[in-house]
């Protein structure tokens, strides 16, 4: 059970990781699944930058982009996506002012992303997020069947547990030889108290009334105290 439990958290844990890079902010996650071959201009003098803009600041990045450098090619920038706190654009230009452009964006806020594209890559990348989701599913599934073949004996191992628990406490109770009964109740949840109630009354006579409820003594003892000896299994 640990081996097949920590093999399914290594695995969760690889594409958690994957899904944050996908599942992220614009300014940060990874641009490969939103950026296609199309969107970009690269040749030998002109490339395409892509720019995370503050989602408040499009206007002002519209307004100003075509000035941040020279050379910037006018009307070029074209929005590629939208999240909750960045809009992406790219913005075409020749290679020799990338550097000044980046500083003048980044005065403004403008964050550049350094992206290049790379269908292998990108196509790696998929083929590996969806080998980690049917791995996953595969682990949970072992998991799964594994805890459903074990659970009857573990709960029947408890049970076993709980009825020596049971006996012992009784033998301390009430001395040798065992004159005892055990049984089973399983009450409604809103019929546990008159059930408690019966039971004080039944029970509760002689030497056994020491033992009724006392919600001082159950503070001390940090459980309920009865005339009859009593467990409660959570299922």
């Amino acid at each position: 059970c640990q081996r097949l439990a920590s093999e399914y958290v290594t695995v969760k844990g690889q594409l958690s990781a994957i899904s944050r890079k996908d599942n992220g902010s614009l300014a940060t996650r990874d641009l490969g699944g939103l950026v296609n071959d199309s969107d970009l201009v690269d040749t030998e003098n002109l490339t395409t930058l892509c720019v995370a803009v503050p989602r408040f600041s499009q206007k002002d990045w519209l307004e100003s982009y075509e000035t941040l450098a020279q050379f910037v090619v006018p009307r070029s920038s074209k929005k590629l996506k939208e999240d909750g706190d960045y809009a992406l654009y790219t913005v075409t230009l020749f290679r020799r002012v990338v550097d000044a452009f980046k500083s003048a964006a980044r005065e403004k806020s403008f964050q550049v992303r350094d992206f290049t594209y790379d269908a292998e890559a990108i196509q790696a990348k998929t083929s590996e997020r969806n080998d980690l989701k049917t791995e996953v599913e595969e682990r949970r599934a072992a998991m799964y069947e594994w805890c459903q073949t074990c659970y009857g004996e573990v709960f029947s191992a408890w049970v076993h547990i709980c009825a020596i628990r049971l006996f012992v406490e009784s033998i301390l109770r009430y001395g040798l030889p065992p004159s005892f009964l055990a049984g089973v109740m399983k009450p409604h949840a809103k019929c546990e108290k008159k059930l408690r109630a019966v039971l004080t009354n039944t029970f509760g006579r002689g030497a056994s009334s020491h033992w009724n409820a006392d919600p001082d003594e159950d503070k001390v003892l940090g459980e309920d105290t009865h005339p009859y000896v009593a467990f409660t299994i959570n299922v």
